[in-house]
């Protein structure tokens, strides 16, 4: 990482993650497993067979950091469509099938990075092989997608209601059919819509298999709601040192997930991308309009893809102690200015009305030095003169 301040996370004994050790899989470009970062990931909802609306809400996740995309394929309409979309996206694609098997078969040979089966649902024996086979030949892995809601009958029989037990039976079922074909290239997924479920279920797998898991909680709901139940289950998880991969799963924009999901991975110093900025949540001390201001900012600065450290607070309370930690700061003042901190230290004073364009244009050049672009080594920004 190389921020100044940003890796402070990273020398502290108590915020340390120690990640199980899983074996590493690829899913296209992307590793997953192993030592490899957790991955983000989320999924199309326009019309598969409309490759141009795929193609285009595909390019807004990657846009937005997506590392890897599923993407519906019900029918043959959707499968034929899928090798465009393929061919005109950069993200690793995950065909999501559910029963038809043959939709498997075309979706590995027009270019998919991954499937997303049930192996349960697929039919026979001879048919599972046969999309093992497609697997290999094109080079997909495969994500084997257990959720609590569409358990197996006779699972449901034997424990009366889905449950931990049942639905790592499940995975562990379905992964002995993949290995029974000498094919080890898949990650598992124990879906619930209750987090605590959620929880235990990927807690009694993550013991019984060393296959890379892909967390989530399904239908997690709306964007507030859902971002509160999935960084709960997910959070929980993943401090335990369980998850290779993650789907914030939202009834809302695609995109928001993936920003939630980037979001809950640099809270916990798991994923250092973008710029992470520690706000007040403001009060009467509030020397300018701090919400106003940050909303500002996150927007301004989505695109910055360096690991970059802002602290924004309304005054000099907890102001000063806060941009010790990070790359960059402002702290609200009196009178209408307040101070610009650069690696931790008292740079120079700033008015607040030149606030966001002169942060903006500081986390840029900060961006640029970290790239090593030559336009960022000609020296720091100067400061805007106050009256």
């Amino acid at each position: 990482m190389d921020g100044a301040h940003a890796d402070l996370h990273h020398i502290r004994p108590w915020r340390r993650i120690e990640r199980r050790r899983s074996r590493k899989i690829r899913v296209g470009a992307v590793e997953v497993g192993g030592d490899a970062p957790i991955s983000v990931q989320s999924m199309t909802n326009t019309p598969t067979a409309d490759a141009v609306a795929t193609i285009e809400q595909i390019r807004q996740l990657e846009a937005a950091g997506a590392d890897i995309v599923r993407v519906s394929c019900p029918d043959e309409e959707s499968t034929a469509a899928f090798s465009k979309i393929a061919r005109e996206t950069k993200v690793p694609l995950v065909a999501d099938i559910h029963f038809h098997y043959k939709r498997a078969i075309e979706a590995a040979a027009a270019g998919a990075s991954c499937l997303r089966i049930n192996p349960g649902n697929i039919g026979n024996a001879q048919r599972v092989r046969d999309v093992i086979q497609a697997a290999k030949d094109h080079g997909c892995s495969i994500r084997i997608g257990v959720n609590a809601g569409s358990l197996e009958n006779h699972l449901l029989e034997k424990y009366g209601e889905p449950c931990p037990q049942a639905m790592v039976e499940s995975a562990l079922y379905h992964a002995a059919l993949l290995e029974e074909h000498d094919f080890r290239e898949y990650k598992i997924s124990v879906k619930a819509s209750d987090i605590f479920l959620t929880a235990a279920a990927y807690q009694q797998l993550a013991e019984a298999t060393d296959a890379p898991l892909h967390l989530g909680v399904t239908e997690a709901g709306a964007l507030r709601s859902g971002t509160v139940k999935s960084s709960i289950a997910m959070g929980s998880l993943l401090w335990a040192g369980i998850g290779d991969t993650i789907r914030v799963s939202l009834a809302a924009d695609p995109v928001e997930e993936i920003k939630v999901g980037n979001d809950l991975l640099k809270s916990m110093g798991l994923r250092q991308r973008g710029v992470t900025i520690i706000a007040c949540p403001s009060c009467a001390r509030q020397g300018f309009n701090v919400i106003a201001t940050v909303d500002e900012l996150e927007r301004r600065l989505a695109h910055i893809a360096e690991p970059i450290t802002l602290s924004i607070i309304g005054c000099v309370v907890n102001g000063p102690g806060e941009a010790l930690m990070t790359d960059l700061g402002f702290t609200g003042g009196g009178k209408g200015a307040g101070m610009v901190y650069v690696a931790g230290k008292q740079d120079h004073k700033l008015e607040n009305a030149d606030m966001v364009e002169h942060i903006v244009a500081l986390v840029e050049e900060r961006a640029r030095e970290m790239r090593g672009d030559e336009e960022g080594v000609s020296g720091p920004l100067q400061p805007p003169a106050l009256e």
